[in-house]
């Protein structure tokens, strides 16, 4: 009715729609440009985007945080395909580079914490002055996030600082693990969280939904891990459940499946 031309929602949000049995009644034609926030949208979802919307020229993934008001990269509708699973580059007005421990900047391909400063990043929480000190060092936003950049300046997010596994001293991300088991044939959806083991320090612990009609079993999903992963970074456990706790973006809630796995597992 209103001839709408940009559409923006989180992954979940185009889930539902893309799932709704009803969507074909109405007329879409509008539509030019999906952007996608709060979490990297599936490139199958990205996909089905281009397909629905008869007149999209392409599928935008906004990556930011709110202490950045809230955007720090985006990629624009010809590169969300060809840069798959990149987040983009950085805005125009912005700086963003990618440091290590001691606040030095790493290299292309190296993975490292995020950083950025501009115009649009936050002067400080409001009446947090440690808080701010805790994620504003020498005026540069400290996302807590680990990225990547290419050596075209495209960034890329490998993980949460925070949901690193440390198992043997090596470092392991867990969404480069969701992403193998994903593409097993009989699962929908996973999350993997790092679990305490007494030799090496953590291990890697997988929740799968498993798809409707479909079948497998613990030691199924660990081998088809091996074909696409090194050793140390395939699951030690796989627990099979009807859901994946997420809030209402759709962002894993990993807090919960740690103590789900610390009282029930």
């Amino acid at each position: 009715r209103e001839k709408v031309t940009i559409m923006s929602g989180a992954p979940a949000l185009y889930n539902i729609l893309l799932n709704h049995g009803n969507t074909h009644k109405y007329n879409v034609s509008s539509i030019t440009k999906c952007t996608a926030g709060a979490d990297k949208l599936p490139m199958e979802t990205k996909k089905r985007l281009l397909d629905f919307f008869p007149n999209i020229n392409g599928v935008y993934d906004v990556y930011g945080c709110t202490e950045a008001s809230p955007c720090i990269t985006i990629i624009n509708a010809k590169d969300s395909l060809r840069k798959d699973m990149s987040v983009g580059k950085a805005l125009p007005f912005l700086e963003a580079r990618v440091v290590d421990e001691k606040e030095r900047s790493l290299p292309p391909g190296e993975v490292g914490e995020l950083v950025c400063r501009g115009p649009n990043v936050m002067q400080g929480y409001h009446r947090d002055p440690e808080g701010t000190k805790g994620v504003i060092r020498n005026g540069w936003l400290h996302t807590g996030d680990m990225a990547r950049m290419d050596q075209e300046g495209f960034f890329y997010i490998v993980d949460r600082q925070k949901d690193m596994i440390i198992s043997g001293g090596e470092n392991i991300y867990p969404r480069e693990i969701e992403e193998v088991i994903i593409t097993h044939p009989a699962v929908d959806d996973a999350a993997v969280i790092g679990i305490p083991d007494p030799l090496w320090g953590e291990s890697v612990k997988a929740f799968i939904v498993l798809k409707e009609g479909k079948a497998a079993e613990e030691q199924e999903i660990i081998d088809f891990c091996k074909g696409y992963l090194a050793g140390y970074k395939k699951p030690k456990r796989v627990v099979f459940v009807p859901s994946i706790p997420k809030n209402p973006l759709g962002k894993v809630l990993k807090r919960v499946l740690k103590e789900e796995s610390g009282n029930k597992h």
